[in-house]
């Protein structure tokens, strides 16, 4: 089994293995010795692994309940998170009981979010099942609900006191999905680490999925533990995200899931770079090769116009400036601070 420790304001292990799902009780009572558990998850991640976390807390002695609510993007949000303040109100939680988010990065964020609210903050461990909830958004502590206005608007950093990263469960993903989070493993490699990009570009990606997901989280948990409130460096992982939520909003959050989106947005940014001489000849080509080889999209017929003014939305929107993050190779990547006027200048160039 690999383990790789962040240290942020919470010191805390994500551990990484095929098959240590059935286990999960044993290493959540090393860090936890009392309190109640409350396994948050939805419908389709329940069926599989739902019953499993619950005899493995069982076994461990832990007293557990479960709440399960709809999958999809469509549930992350406030309507979703009062019912699971009313189900840890129900069942008498307090400050001294505790959340485990079981599924993907919908569940983690949700979850993670009502567990840094509720009683102003309870504790909460990661048990992510998906590609991009292991690779990127299990680790760091960002929790958020979405709102009308935008993805992820409403939210606070929460620690997790311990991740649980089973490789095994990414087995039951359809074709589809597992390419949706490899986005974000491609991100990786993109703003920090030429090996991991050479890695994916090269080997068989599901014969190596404990490598490939010790080196994702050891890039993310490095980046927050330099940046944990995201003031500068941490900025680095929302490569592809600005255009990438554009699309997302575009769509009415139907149609292109967040993966695609963001394949999307690195693709675009990055070709539109190194047209403009920000990054070297060559690297778009790569990155759609790879994107494609994970089966990626690399375009969308979107219109430029719509999208840059919902971009001014997002959070990176500071003011009358806009943070975009360019890499100028693979594994180089820098947060280049543009005007809005400049910004609508990069994209339609």
């Amino acid at each position: 089994m690999e383990k790789v420790t962040v240290n942020a304001s919470v010191r805390y292990d994500i551990l990484i293995d095929k098959g240590i799902l059935d286990n999960a009780g044993k290493f959540i009572k090393e860090i936890k010795q009392k309190g109640k558990c409350a396994v948050i998850t939805d419908d389709n991640v329940d069926k599989y692994y739902g019953e499993r976390v619950m005899k493995s807390l069982k076994n461990a002695g832990i007293e557990a309940v479960k709440f399960v609510f709809p999958h999809g993007e469509s549930s992350k949000n406030h309507s979703t998170l009062l019912n699971i303040y009313d189900f840890l109100a129900d069942n008498g939680f307090t400050r001294s009981d505790y959340i485990a988010a079981l599924g993907g990065g919908v569940v983690g964020d949700t979850a993670g979010y009502a567990a840094a609210t509720y009683m102003r903050g309870i504790d909460f461990v990661q048990i992510p099942t998906t590609v991009v909830s292991q690779s990127d958004s299990s680790v760091g502590g960002k929790t958020a609900v979405d709102i009308r206005a935008g993805k992820n608007l409403v939210g606070a950093f929460h620690q997790p006191r311990l991740v649980i990263c089973d490789t095994g469960t990414l087995s039951t993903l359809t074709p589809e999905f597992f390419a949706d989070g490899m986005a974000e493993v491609i991100k990786h490699g993109m703003i920090k680490s030429a090996e991991l990009f050479e890695l994916l570009s090269t080997k068989d990606i599901k014969e190596n999925l404990v490598d490939i997901m010790k080196r994702n989280v050891t890039i993310k948990g490095k980046v927050v533990e330099n940046d944990e409130r995201e003031k500068g460096e941490r900025m680095l992982l929302n490569f592809g995200h600005t255009l990438g939520h554009a699309l997302e909003k575009y769509y009415n959050f139907t149609g292109l899931t967040h993966g695609y989106a963001v394949a999307i947005g690195m693709s675009t940014f990055t070709h539109i770079a190194e047209r403009i001489g920000m990054c070297k000849a060559g690297v778009a080509e790569k990155l759609d090769a790879l994107l494609t080889k994970c089966g990626l999209p690399t375009t969308d017929p979107a219109p430029m116009d719509e999208l840059f003014k919902i971009s001014l939305g997002d959070k990176k929107h500071l003011s009358d400036t806009m943070n975009i993050v360019i890499c100028s190779d693979i594994g180089k990547s820098e947060v280049v601070k543009m005007s809005v006027d400049e910004y609508e200048k990069f994209l339609k160039s």
